[in-house]
């Protein structure tokens, strides 16, 4: 299975974050120099005197019990992370507003992200929840924890879960966990490398404290939105191919 990786020069600026054009997006989503919490009904307040598209997109949480999935929902979305490990008892959603500047135009988009956790026991109770997060889903991350050389072994069988589906197009993305913890690592580099040849995906490496809420997550929430633009564009690139044609037969 091959994941649909962007073009090798990148379609976001990945550090714009830091530019002065970007203060006045990146302030709305900021108070007092740290995150705001939104609601699944709020949003931020766009500049006036600028039109800025958003972008909505449903994300999935994998993996196993206690490998840190509502931390990184947390984290992500700058809130407090939790001190103590306790399991998901149902499904717990997460909305996350980020802007990107798209390299080619210069084109701002906000991309509103849901991110939707599920515990690991939760879903093997009811059947009903998987197939309710894989709904009309865009992405999914899988998790592992450097610290837990299971979670890292379960994440083929995570991955078989969405492959010949409909939902097997969607973006994948794979999350090693608490990667700051390297006394207690459990999963040595070379095996991540033989990892991402062999599924052709990509892995990302997120652990410890979040210290601004911004530089921290900025090359997270960069790369999971240009999968996701990346995604859209092909997607679309294909309907108007398929539309051609169909007007190519018709005349």
């Amino acid at each position: 299975m091959a994941q649909v990786a962007p073009s090798s020069r990148s379609i976001v600026v990945a550090d714009w974050h830091q530019c002065k054009d970007s203060k006045e997006y990146f302030s709305k989503i900021l108070h007092k120099r740290r995150r705001k919490n939104f609601g699944l009904l709020e949003s931020p307040m766009m500049p006036s005197h600028e039109a800025v598209d958003t972008v909505h997109y449903k994300v999935f949480i994998s993996g196993k019990s206690g490998v840190g999935k509502t931390s990184l929902a947390a984290r992500l979305a700058g809130l407090k992370l939790p001190n103590l490990h306790y399991e998901t008892t149902g499904i717990e959603t997460t909305v996350v507003y980020w802007p990107v500047k798209l390299r080619e135009n210069g084109r701002v988009l906000f991309f509103r992200l849901q991110l939707w956790d599920c515990g690991e026991n939760t879903l093997r109770r009811f059947d009903h929840l998987l197939p309710a997060c894989k709904e009309q889903v865009d992405a999914v991350l899988f998790l592992f924890s450097f610290t837990d050389r299971t979670s890292f072994e379960d994440l083929s069988s995570q991955i078989a879960k969405w492959t010949g589906t409909p939902e097997a197009h969607v973006v994948k993305l794979v999350v090693g966990t608490k990667f700051d913890l390297f006394m207690h690592c459990d999963v040595p580099e070379r095996d991540v490398r033989d990892f991402q040849e062999t599924w052709n995906l990509r892995v990302l490496r997120v652990g410890g404290e979040v210290s601004d809420g911004i530089g921290d997550v900025a090359p997270f929430l960069n790369c999971l939105a240009e999968n996701l633009w990346h995604q859209d564009c092909v997607t679309a690139g294909s309907a108007n191919h398929r539309s051609q044609q169909k007007t190519g037969t018709l005349l």
